[in-house]
């Protein structure tokens, strides 16, 4: 009786209805990234959009250093599955290998539909599950190399990115830039998309809380590396006793004591009982913290030739976070930044080597609270209307179903 009347009901159903739904029946897909997935919020997000309609989704990735707290939220039809994290040296060699024929195992027994890398160090997996009949490829890179002066491994590695980028049907980086550059990298200009790192929509319909009654919290997340939170924030500190700084984030392996460092500069400039250090947490709980602040930090440096900090407008989900919590920036004084931020009225601009350029912002903030709010407000809206992940990866997500 129960199977009856399913059958009924799919009668009413639209021819475009039937096509979708026969579509959908047994979509599998398979994340694969050689590090925590859970610290790449658009990879939340586009397993989540796949998985509230109906994809089976498994992410195969490992621990990655400092980051162990950071997870995705339970999902009927997400399965996280990670290695333990391995070090550098011989062992992860092995790890490496290990991890690769694991990933082979899975895609062998389990027969998904799509294959979803996301990192340079998941090419050469990707490439050699790109022959097994009846698998399409999606790659999706984060951070762009920077080199092609590395060891014989690496290299290994960016040559099984250009075989890649040639065999995925689909390519995503973050920025426009990126793309051009990756499209230059590897010959090809075919199905690379540019798909910008932003919240969810459900993530900017919680309007932030009350603005602080004892001056104004600043807040930084993420990565703690000196590029992104330089000394300079803590010597503003000195000249504004009203500012709070709290930070969440981790140590990442090219800087292991970074934040050990900023607690003993607070300790010795006397601003400790200013900065509050808080360790990685998922995402869903950082958004809570975000938006119990008033201004989020969003540095980079000013000169680089590190192309991931040159072309970071887009790629980076940290202004795009802020916004989604109704927080007003504090953005580096770089043209891109500024134009993308400032001018729409998102935020303010200064120069993150110079504490008295970060003063005289932060300043302005405590003495127009009003104009801070309706800053942030403003983000918010944006991020409701246009900067968020639905709109982002739509034209993706029609070439995954249209497949």
């Amino acid at each position: 009786m129960k199977h009856y009347k399913i059958k009924r009901s799919l009668k009413k159903l639209s021819l475009l209805d039937k096509i979708l739904i026969k579509m959908l029946q047994g979509q599998k897909i398979i994340y694969v990234q050689y590090t925590n997935p859970g610290g790449y919020p658009p990879l939340e997000h586009s397993s989540r959009i796949l998985a509230q309609d109906g994809w089976d989704v498994v992410f195969l990735g490992t621990g990655a250093y400092g980051a162990s707290d950071l997870c995705f939220p339970p999902h009927p039809h997400i399965n996280v599955q990670l290695m333990p994290f391995c070090p550098g040296g011989w062992r992860q060699k092995l790890h490496y290998l290990q991890f690769c024929l694991w990933v082979l195992i899975w895609t062998i027994r389990w027969q998904p539909r799509w294959i979803y890398a996301s990192d340079l160090l998941s090419c050469p997996i990707a490439v050699f599950l790109s022959f097994i009949p009846n698998i399409s490829l999606i790659y999706h890179e984060h951070d762009s190399p920077n080199s092609t002066s590395e060891s014989s491994f690496i290299r290994f590695c960016l040559t099984t990115r250009r075989w890649l980028a040639h065999r995925a049907k689909i390519c995503i980086l973050p920025n426009q830039q990126r793309v051009e550059q990756f499209s230059l990298d590897t010959g090809t200009d075919r199905h690379i998309f540019c798909v910008w790192n932003c919240p969810t929509q459900v993530e900017a319909t919680t309007k932030p809380l009350s603005p602080q009654k004892d001056g104004l919290h600043i807040l930084y997340h993420g990565s703690i590396v000196p590029s992104r939170l330089p000394t300079e924030v803590l010597k503003a500190l000195v000249m504004l006793p009203s500012v709070k700084l709290r930070v969440i984030g981790y140590d990442t392996v090219g800087h292991q004591s970074y934040t050990q460092q900023l607690i003993e500069i607070a300790d010795q400039l006397g601003i400790a009982n200013q900065v509050e250090f808080i360790a990685a947490m998922p995402r869903y709980e950082l958004l809570k913290w975000c938006r119990d602040c008033d201004v989020g930090l969003a540095f980079m440096p000013t000169n680089s030739n590190d192309i991931n900090q040159q072309s970071m407008v887009g790629a980076s989900n940290k202004p795009f976070d802020y916004l989604a919590c109704g927080l007003p920036l504090l953005v580096s004084n770089l043209p891109e930044w500024k134009q993308m931020y400032v001018e729409p009225n998102y935020g303010l601009a200064c120069n993150p080597n110079d504490p008295q350029s970060i003063a005289a912002a932060l300043k302005w903030y405590l003495e127009h609270p009003v104009e801070m709010r309706e800053m942030g407000d403003r983000g918010r809206q944006r991020i409701l209307d246009e900067w968020n992940y639905e709109q982002q990866f739509m034209k993706i997500y029609d070439m995954l179903c249209q497949s």
